[in-house]
């Protein structure tokens, strides 16, 4: 019984430490697309910055198609930055539900 309970420790740790890289590394993603939307003119399929079209365009896609650029600034980014902000906080931050499990 010890180590059943001892294994989903550890597995809820290994749960939480993997969601909260992936949650951060997506907010230093969206920052970057924030950042970038100062600039219009970059060629964002282009190195470096194709780095953070890649794995974000996805998601900010559909949701241009729901908020349209507002004054010729796309608020897309700003959306997602604060959904993946809350998630984090909701699942890993210091009272988060993957922390309480552990």
């Amino acid at each position: 019984m010890f180590a059943l309970r001892q294994s989903f420790m550890t597995t809820v740790a290994i749960a939480s430490l993997t969601t909260g890289i992936v949650l951060s590394v997506y907010s230093l993603l969206f920052l970057f697309r924030i950042i970038l939307t100062w600039n219009p003119e970059v060629d964002l399929k282009a190195l470096p910055f194709a780095i953070a079209y890649w794995p974000t365009e996805f998601l900010l896609a559909p949701t241009r198609k729901l908020i349209p650029p507002f004054g010729g600034v796309d608020i897309s980014p700003i959306v997602w930055f604060g959904i993946v902000s809350l998630i984090r906080e909701l699942l890993v931050g210091q009272q988060g539900l993957l922390k309480m499990l552990a």
